[in-house]
């Protein structure tokens, strides 16, 4: 209704301007300059003063001997004689005036008088016609509905460049799944031959920021098959059989142009657990994922068209969805390890222009954890950084920034400390510095600093020199130890405890927890996991939280967390005891500088 109208105004206020243009044809209304009467015109003819009458359609244009031009209007159907003898003009002054007539009756008067009659009519014509044609198109929208809205991908590219294989770096065994799946599709009698039946869908699981997403552009331009792309959302409307009508539409599109793949990224909005919790069995998410069940693997199977789908919450996809015949595959992307965390760096770092001493190395030791985005989000930020700084090129000091950057935020030089909480901060980040250094099993210290990034006061840190994809009870205890290091320091030199604090305690507290009830890293509640969460996606997990002991064995639960709590809280504060001149000049140190790299750091404690 509101395009509609909006659309009527922008007709009227045409309607005005080709009004208002009209109006400036000659013998048009509001053309007529009367700075004369026909009367002072007869006088003035009479007097003599007159040499000179232009007759033009309904407008008489008089020249006085000085030069001097008058436009008198005339009578309509009347001659301009008639009218000036009738004005009082006397007929021998008249025949004394050179007279001429010019006349309209060419082109200019037919265009006029046509542009007159029939601009109206046309208008009018054009409104109702636009009228007709948007409520057609609403019609037309309401009988496509249920149709599909995948999107066929002809070149996917990413910032105009084309996706390949070449262009995801890291993901070796995923893109060796999906090259063969790609390879079935080239050369199906290789496979066939042999009695291999094509894998009829592959889901690719994996964090948020790993690739999936980015494997599956690859996938599109590699193959050279129709590749229809569709997001799990757009399934789901609010009227029942919508989304089901659209599955069947999509897939009856890939029968035509088969062999094709259909990729349906975030297929978890669409491929929940059925028949659990509120929602009953004919809801809309349901009637949909039964139709995406019947079209993989039902009575009429198409092995000429492949499933991909992406998701980051395998946990809770249907189990039927699952099975063998659907998605046999399921490719896990993993977040990259060291190396593949150097080559996403370097492929990032191609287009731009970086420094010849910048060691992208270093950043990739630094960056542990960091999915494929977080480290094409760092370069950016790396960018950003030295273009505000004016630099033509990226140095190493904007990309070590940039990690932290990313970690743990942008600088806050606005949150200034006064000097008592400098002090505080100073001693508490020297804490968990000298705890880190000085424990066996823990990780080196790259930097400390008091500098607020984010929410945090401070910041000290630890990175592992290589990936681990386990962690012992030893690594456990010293992380307990270092976390516990700065609220000791507190308590240490200034006897008391600060909320500066509160975050170190709150990870200690859920680490020990997860070591006794998960890890089985308890001598006395042995290799048993307590309290684990029953999954229920429509009620919530804090709601479905099953806990399978009792109120008895809560109470040894909590005095193993408080045994590791306070055996990790004597490390650090023997190990502080024992360093104490170490921390005060670190943390005078800090004071002084605001920020210590690791080679100052070890020199400092002398290790």
């Amino acid at each position: 209704m509101r395009s509609i109208v909006r659309s009527i105004l922008i007709v009227l206020a045409v309607i005005v301007f080709i009004s208002a243009l009209a109006s400036f044809f000659p013998g048009g209304p509001g053309t007529k300059n009367e700075d004369l009467s026909l009367t002072e015109l007869a006088e003035r003819i009479n007097a003599g003063t007159i040499s000179v009458l232009v007759v033009d359609g309904n407008t008489i244009t008089a020249t006085t001997e000085d030069g001097t031009e008058h436009e008198v209007p005339k009578e309509a159907g009347v001659s301009a004689l008639e009218t000036l003898l009738n004005a009082g003009a006397e007929r021998t002054s008249l025949n004394a005036v050179r007279v001429s007539v010019e006349d309209e009756g060419g082109f200019q008067a037919v265009a006029v008088a046509f542009l007159q009659a029939i601009i109206p009519f046309v208008l009018i014509f054009l409104v109702f016609w636009y009228i007709m044609r948007q409520a057609q198109r609403g019609s037309m929208q309401a009988f496509s509905f249920g149709k599909s809205r995948a999107k066929l991908a002809s070149s996917t590219t990413t910032n105009g460049k084309r996706i390949t294989f070449k262009d995801v770096a890291g993901l070796i065994e995923a893109k060796e799944e999906v090259s063969e799946l790609i390879d079935f599709l080239r050369e199906p009698d290789k496979f066939s031959k042999l009695g291999a039946r094509i894998p009829r869908g592959i889901l690719l699981i994996g964090a948020p920021g790993t690739g999936k997403t980015l494997l599956a552009k690859a996938v599109a331009n590699e193959a050279n098959v129709p590749f229809f792309y569709v997001s799990g959302s757009e399934f789901v409307e609010m009227f029942v059989g919508v989304g089901a009508n659209r599955v069947r539409d999509t897939f009856e599109t890939a029968k035509r142009s088969s062999p094709s793949i259909i990729f349906v990224d975030e297929i978890d909005a669409v491929g929940r657990q059925r028949g659990a919790g509120l929602g009953g069995g004919h809801d809309e998410r349901e009637q949909t994922l039964n139709q995406i069940l019947v079209e993989m693997d039902g009575f009429e199977p198409h092995e000429a068209v492949i499933v991909m789908a992406a998701t980051n919450r395998p946990d809770i996809l249907d189990p039927a969805l699952l099975r063998p015949g659907r998605f046999d595959r399921r490719v896990t992307l993993d977040e990259p390890s060291l190396n593949d965390r150097k080559a996403i760096l370097r492929l990032h770092a191609e287009n731009m222009p970086v420094d010849q001493d910048t060691n992208l190395d270093v950043i990739a030791e630094r960056t542990p954890g960091f999915s494929g985005a977080d480290l094409a989000n760092l370069i950016n930020e790396a960018a950003i950084l030295a273009a505000r700084r004016n630099r033509k090129t990226v140095t190493q000091v904007d990309l070590t920034e940039a990690v932290e950057k990313v970690m743990l935020g942008p600088e806050r030089r606005s949150h200034v400390l006064n000097t008592k909480e400098k002090e505080i901060t100073a001693y508490h980040e020297a804490g968990h510095a000298i705890v880190a250094a000085s424990t066996p099993h823990s990780d080196p210290v790259h930097k400390v600093s008091i500098i607020s990034r984010g929410r945090a006061g401070g910041y000290t840190m630890k990175l592992p020199s290589e990936d681990r994809h386990m962690k012992s009870r030893s690594e456990f205890e010293a992380e307990l130890a270092v976390l516990l290091g700065g609220y000791t320091a507190e308590q240490v030199i200034f006897k008391e405890m600060t909320t500066g604090a509160s975050n170190d305690l709150k990870q200690a507290s859920e680490l020990a927890r997860k070591m006794v009830t998960q890890f089985g890293m308890s001598e006395k509640i042995g290799p048993v996991t307590y309290g684990h969460e029953h999954e229920n996606i429509f009620m919530g997990r804090e709601l479905s939280y099953e806990r399978n002991y009792s109120d008895a064995f809560a109470q040894h639960i909590d005095d193993e967390v408080n045994a590791l709590i306070g055996k990790a809280m004597k490390t650090a504060k023997d190990t502080l005891t024992k360093r104490l001149n170490k921390l005060h000049l670190v943390a005078q140190e800090l004071i002084s500088k605001e920020t210590l790299e690791q080679k100052e750091f070890y020199s400092l404690i002398g290790i």
